[in-house]
């Protein structure tokens, strides 16, 4: 028997409402499309979803990633615990660079997948994927127990703007006096960009050159507005999740909940060397994780692979992939047409004996039609 309302009210269980970013009101004068997504009112497209991709590929595109799960760690043993907790040695990262690196769970199933930047000896800043952002932060806070450690909720401290592509360097030079040419990939530094204070990345997720600015939401559309005038000879346009997905998509990137999953481990996804067993002490799925590389050495998993279209199909997550007898081989992961190749393209996750670059015989199920699909490696594309 279960408890009734006495009053006859139905009873709800309403997800809550998307929250939105301190961008959300200019997303919707530039006339943005929006979309929930991981439980945020994000831009899907302004405009052209090809038109973005374009941009961003010979020009460059402004982002609002503002979604994005921000976690601070301080403390002497702040490096210890991300040791500890994650699969990367983080307490080796020099102050001022960034890593990327993963946080599994006991079975060395991925959580998620991160960047971490160490702003100070005693300080590191954890990005988690939106959708995630919960789960890490349990899960940090969780490990950090007994270590001279903080672990910090920040995700309402910041504001997330990405700038990406060829001209973002110059763009970006125009606002700052930060020293953008000594600032390599993977690297971090604090400045100030149009007036504002940030912490400027030389990080991003579309295959090409450019930054991510974390910088207070306040601030957020001073800085947008700036970079939108100063980009603006350069043919500078924003930039929805849409394309995004696209260039992250040509350049081989894995997004979490597709090629990345609890069901997967680093080394299924071809991204064993993330992780450290070569650092001190140990860490949440060692065990599970030496295990899950021997395997891979000695029998391994599906491959990830990415596929390209004879014809113009689109496959699309969860599509099976199958071999020259029908058989199937593999599963899609991620697909779309590719403005780049200008044919569509996938991920796909493919049995060992089918993942050579061209592999004859390899085709997607596209609703009971076997579409002829090419194997190649990753990624599809690669700024010159």
């Amino acid at each position: 028997m279960t408890d009734a309302p006495l009053t006859g009210a139905p009873v709800t269980d309403a997800p809550p409402a998307p929250r939105r970013t301190a961008l959300d009101a200019l997303h919707r004068a530039l006339g943005a499309t929006m979309t929930d997504f991981a439980g945020w009112e994000m831009p899907l497209r302004y405009g052209s979803e090809r038109d973005e991709h374009t941009a961003v590929r010979t020009r460059a595109g402004l982002f609002d990633l503002s979604h994005m799960g921000e976690i601070t760690l301080t403390g002497p043993e702040a490096g210890a615990a991300l040791d500890r907790a994650l699969v990367g040695h983080l307490s080796a990262l020099a102050v001022g660079r960034a890593r990327y690196t993963m946080i599994c769970d006991a079975e060395g199933g991925i959580l998620d997948d991160l960047i971490v930047y160490r702003l100070a000896e005693q300080e590191f800043l954890v990005v988690a994927n939106a959708g995630n952002a919960q789960v890490v932060l349990d899960a940090l806070t969780e490990r950090a127990a007994g270590l001279d450690a903080a672990v910090r909720d920040d995700r309402d401290a910041y504001a997330l703007i990405a700038v990406q592509g060829p001209a973002s360097p110059a763009i970006l030079h125009e606002l700052t006096d930060a020293d953008l040419d000594g600032l390599k990939y993977y690297a971090g530094l604090p400045g100030t960009v149009a007036g504002v204070q940030a912490l400027i990345a030389r990080t991003g997720y579309t295959g090409e050159d450019g930054f991510e600015l974390f910088v207070a939401p306040h601030d957020a559309e001073r800085l947008w507005r700036a970079l939108s005038e100063a980009g603006a000879p350069a043919g500078l346009v924003p930039c929805g999740l849409s394309c995004r997905d696209t260039l992250r998509l040509e350049a081989g990137m894995p997004l979490y909940g597709h090629e990345l999953t609890r069901a997967t481990t680093p080394f299924d996804a071809g991204l064993g060397r993330v992780v450290k067993f070569d650092k001190p002490g140990d860490f949440v799925g060692r065990a599970a994780l030496e295990e899950a590389a021997r395997r891979a050495e000695t029998d391994p998993p599906r491959v990830l692979v990415g596929l390209v279209a004879a014809g113009r199909r689109v496959p699309r997550a969860g599509y099976a992939v199958v071999g020259a007898d029908g058989a199937v081989i593999g599963e899609v992961t991620s697909g779309a047409p590719s403005p780049t190749l200008g044919k569509p393209i996938a991920i796909a996750y493919v049995d060992a004996a089918h993942a050579a670059p061209g592999t004859p015989g390899v085709a997607v199920d596209i609703r009971g039609t076997h579409e002829p699909y090419e194997v190649v490696a990753l990624p599809f594309y690669k700024r010159r």
